[in-house]
């Protein structure tokens, strides 16, 4: 019998509260990442800290929260009741602790199981928490999860609340640094979802009057066709309007936390607007022309809900709770009522959804035949697709890499050969472009069935009919870095803005940084993304390193692309905010407007000469 099939009682390991967690840290806070993605663990951790002060404020008790983060340290203060003192280690250090179970001291908390805060105890290299409670405080220091030091306080003035502090650890994290800007949307978040309450991040003041009213407005990046329609009952709040162009977006939370990939409620959400619609307008309209360029937002609170992970960002819950309605039911009963009366008593809005409502079934239609066609064609191509190279784990499977799923997309057979042979066809498949896609800006989404590239691109995808069914977590644009390269790159931005803008809204579009230099002795190879890097990396080998310039991924061995599409890779996201002007900037750059660009681009070519002259 060989060694590895050896099986005894010496095999069985029993961790440790802080070592299971600083094992498995993806069960606690989902990935670990270095700080480019919002979803990245290092703000995980803030959100573990900062939903027990939410939770405080939700029960009535301190208006402020400070947070503050510097030097790679994070602080979240609050001036609610306070941790029992006596418990302060316990709730700290001991899985399972907390008092979230009851529900008379948290009735709707988004904290459940006691977790969250010891996670960020065991991932943190350093982790203070402080409580005061009238006059007595009690601090407690960890590291790594060991208990450090413990110092208990009489007579002291501070007023009441709890204070957390801690340094995320590079051993588990490797390399990191927060962005300001994903902390930021976090905390806006907070506050449109609790009216009154004031976050203060580095000092300035976050608060909002109009709860998802303001966050709809925040996040509007184009004129709406109407005012949105903001609703509001107990225990839900909504808001809604249409924009102007295709597929939906959706803002969805539960007791203040934000399930980034919907659940029960959101399902529910989308189910009661299309039936209130259509039965208000007394027509059977399709679901997808009521829906089509929709944005809303839904909150809920609810007692005791069930996540589908600890990082709870889908609701699975069914049951309001004992004895209550559904979620289901909730969400429909009260849209039924409040939207159904909105629209009565605002005559003007409802004329402005119906010609919208109009205007996408006509359009639907008039490409139904198309689609039919376009549907086949990818059928059939798909069952010889050699423009794609598919993988064996998608996002829509049961799998627990399913998140790592993605998808390259390139141009040309030398490029999409080098990352086919490199990748991990596990996870990573390849989407192979036949020269310069078309500029779609301004047409109709019936160029997206009788174009073949934008056809069998969204039907590898899977999104033709919604982003439910979308195959890969990532879509990572993979093109040269040169002015034709930035081109493809560009009329691909545009097609997924025109037509697919959840898929830049959910987070899903990419861009691959590949290396512009290779500099290297008989010792040691560096890839260098900038000039700046390749002056560094010259410095650092000595004197007459081996240069070489990548032109292009073609250039790139199957060998070397293992670096940059592996542990190493380095990703931009594509990201649509309210101070991205969309239209603008398409019009600009895809429109037909080319003495002013070209103006622009000469204009810009002569400022690089100078730079490149001063640099010589």
């Amino acid at each position: 019998m060989s060694v590895a099939a050896n099986y005894g009682d010496e095999h069985i390991q029993t961790l440790d509260w802080k070592e299971h967690i600083r094992r498995r840290p993806g069960m606690y806070i989902g990935k670990l990442g270095d700080g480019t993605s919002a979803d990245d663990g290092i703000y995980i951790l803030i959100k573990e800290v900062l939903d027990n002060s939410i939770d405080e404020y939700m029960m009535g008790f301190g208006k402020c929260i400070e947070v503050t983060i510097e030097n790679g340290e994070v602080v979240v203060r609050d001036y609610g009741r306070g941790i029992p003192l006596g418990k302060l280690v316990d709730v700290a250090s001991k899985m399972n602790t907390g008092a979230k179970y009851d529900s008379k001291a948290f009735k709707k908390s988004v904290g459940l199981n006691g977790v969250g805060i010891k996670a960020v105890n065991a991932l943190s290299s350093r982790f203070v928490i402080r409580s005061v409670r009238d006059g007595e405080a009690r601090t407690v220091t960890f590291e790594a999860g060991n208990e450090i030091s413990d110092v208990q306080e009489s007579g002291v003035t501070d007023k009441n609340g709890t204070s957390v502090a801690f340094v995320a650890d590079e051993s588990v994290f490797g390399s990191y640094a927060y962005h300001m800007e994903y902390v930021e949307s976090m905390i806006r978040n907070y506050t449109y979802l609790n009216a009154g309450l004031t976050i203060k991040l580095n000092g300035q003041p976050f608060l909002s009057k109009n709860g998802l009213l303001d966050l709809l407005q925040e996040n509007l990046n184009e004129e709406p066709l109407y005012t949105p329609i903001h609703l509001t009952g107990e225990d839900i709040e909504v808001a809604l309007t249409h924009g102007h162009g295709y597929g939906e977006t959706y803002y969805s939370f539960v007791n203040g936390q934000h399930t980034t990939q919907g659940g029960t409620h959101q399902a529910a959400y989308r189910e009661a607007l299309a039936k209130t619609i259509k039965e208000f307008f007394r027509k059977d309209f399709d679901a997808a022309d009521v829906r089509t360029s929709i944005i809303a937002a839904i909150s809920i609170k609810v007692e005791e809900p069930l996540f589908e992970s600890q990082t709870k960002t889908k609701l699975g819950s069914k049951d309001m709770g004992p004895d209550g309605p559904t979620v289901r039911n909730f969400v429909m009963d009260f849209l039924k009522t409040e939207l159904d009366n909105y629209l009565h008593k605002h005559a003007e809005t409802a004329d402005i959804l119906l010609k919208k409502i109009q205007e996408n079934e006509k359009e639907r239609k008039a490409i139904s035949g198309i689609q039919k066609k376009a549907r086949e064609m990818a059928k059939k191509v798909s069952l010889n697709n050699k423009k794609l190279r598919d993988c064996r784990i998608h996002l829509t499977d049961k799998n627990e890499r399913a998140e790592e799923s993605m998808i390259f997309i390139t141009e040309g057979n030398s490029a999409s050969g080098s990352i086919t042979k490199s990748r991990d066809v596990n996870t990573q498949a390849v989407f192979s472009l036949r020269g310069k896609p078309l500029n779609s800006y301004g047409l109709t989404k019936k160029i997206v069935y009788e174009n073949e590239e934008f056809n069998l691109l969204q039907a590898a995808l899977n999104i033709e009919e919604d982003m439910d069914n979308l195959r890969y977590n990532k879509i990572i644009i993979a093109t040269d870095a040169d002015v034709d390269g930035m081109h493809i790159r560009l009329l691909l931005m545009t097609f997924f803005l025109q037509f697919f803008p959840d898929v830049i809204r959910g987070g899903h579009l990419f861009i691959l940084q590949t290396p512009l230099f290779r500099v290297r002795n008989k010792k040691e190879t560096r890839y260098c993304y900038s000039e700046d890097e390749r002056q560094k990396a010259i410095a650092a080998l000595g004197p007459n390193p081996e240069i070489t310039r990548f032109k292009g991924l073609g250039e790139i061995s199957a060998d070397e692309f293992k670096e940059f599409i592996g542990e190493n890779m380095r990703l931009d996201k594509v990201r649509m905010t309210k101070e991205d002007p969309i239209s603008d900037l398409l019009e600009f750059y895809m429109g037909k407007n080319s003495p002013e660009r070209q103006g622009f681009i000469i204009g810009n070519l002569r400022i690089e000469a100078d730079y490149i002259e001063e640099l010589i």
